[in-house]
């Protein structure tokens, strides 16, 4: 309702202002006045001053811009790679600032040097080859360098040696959750297929494949610092994206095929979190926070809960109404702490198991004991042992 009386408002005034146009032209009857539909001299010089205002508009924008929101990029990156992808980011941002300022400034100054003017004729000629050539080379020369360096960039990310120690882990992703599925200690995943879904077998393994009896599946992802992860990425419904943004990594997510990306963390998430330029972005974020629950506070409603840095792994494609809501926490371990948590972690052909046991009579149950439940707590409590 409030957006639809926003937009009849809107509409009024605009009505209003073009009544009051009208107005003012009644009132200038009489007077001397370009009605011709030409424009004049003095018109060509308005427009052309407008021209300057108007690239001093864009160059006051783009400095405030930096200003103001430059401190909100994401700042340090935690993978290896991460340099290389924001060296190459710096560059094109560069070139394309250097560019846009001095494309900017020559337009509005030629339109407001070769204003029209009376009894001024434009020079016109067919064609001049040197100017063709020239910006015909360099941006062709400029482009070329960095397709280049973006495909030496993409290979070394890309590239595992047949030979090398990773971790594999697939993504899975649905609308609208994601979860992983950790290769156990054959460091091989279990061929999968959304057929197979069915009860506590979320992500379709076959459970019929021996590489997939020491797969583990969870609903937040752990990865060690220092050791290269081996990601495949896998969608359920429709197009996802697997955007790990701190780690430089961003990988689509088809439907009915598997894609890969891999990157190695050398911070881990207690690391990233005790570097200065955090500490300072977390504590503004409070500050920001804090002022927010002041105003929730003061309408009877709950204040926000105090904000920690966690990695994320987000939806970078709009999959549908909750696609907002689509992430999942990262944790990046010690590799010792890393053992540790996945050592505990329940394989899925025990929780597949555990979940199509059939309850049993329980050994000295009383007389009219619903033993079913109680078959029941003991499945859940061994699950949550292992």
């Amino acid at each position: 309702m409030t957006s639809l009386l926003v937009i009849i408002i809107l509409v009024l005034l605009s009505i209003a202002l073009w009544q009051l146009t009208k107005i003012f032209d009644l009132t200038q009857v009489g007077s001397k006045s370009n009605d011709t539909g030409v424009a004049d001299d003095n018109d060509n010089n308005v427009q052309g001053y407008l021209m300057f205002g108007f690239l001093a508009f864009i160059y006051v924008f783009t400095i405030y811009g930096l200003l103001q929101w430059g401190g909100l990029v994401l700042h340090t990156p935690a993978s290896a790679h991460g340099d290389m992808v924001d060296n190459l980011m710096n560059i094109t941002w560069v070139l394309i600032f250097l560019v846009q300022t001095i494309t900017q400034a020559l337009l509005h100054y030629f339109a407001y040097k070769y204003r029209g003017k009376k009894d001024q004729k434009a020079l016109y000629f067919a064609d001049n080859n040197r100017l063709e050539a020239i910006w015909s080379i360099i941006p062709a020369i400029t482009l070329a360098g960095l397709i280049l360096y973006g495909l030496y960039a993409w290979s070394n990310i890309m590239f595992i040696d047949a030979d090398e120690d990773t971790i594999e882990i697939e993504l899975y992703a649905q609308q609208f959750k994601w979860s992983a599925r950790y290769a156990g200690s054959d460091n091989v995943l279990g061929k999968a297929n959304v057929r197979y879904i069915e009860g506590v077998n979320a992500l379709g393994v076959d459970m019929s494949d021996p590489n997939a009896q020491d797969d583990k599946v969870v609903a937040e992802l752990h990865i060690p610092k220092g050791k290269k992860i081996h990601f495949k990425m896998r969608s359920q419904d429709v197009l996802h994206s697997a955007y790990m943004p701190h780690f430089r990594a961003q990988m689509n997510c088809v439907p009915g095929m598997v894609t890969e990306f891999s990157f190695t963390p050398i911070y881990t998430t207690d690391e990233m979190r005790n570097m200065t330029f955090m500490q300072e972005k977390v504590a503004k974020i409070n500050a920001l926070r804090n002022k927010k629950s002041e105003e929730l506070v003061a309408k009877g409603q709950p204040a926000l809960d105090p904000y920690t840095f966690d990695y994320v792994l987000l939806c970078n494609k709009i999959c549908g109404s909750s696609h907002y809501n689509m992430q999942m926490k990262i944790v990046v371990d010690s590799p010792e702490d890393y053992q540790k948590w996945l050592k505990e972690k329940a394989t899925i052909a025990e929780e597949v198991k555990a979940a199509n046991a059939k309850p049993e009579a329980t050994e000295g149950a009383a007389p009219g004991t619903d033993t079913s439940k109680v078959a029941d707590a003991k499945m859940v409590a061994a699950v949550v042992k292992k």
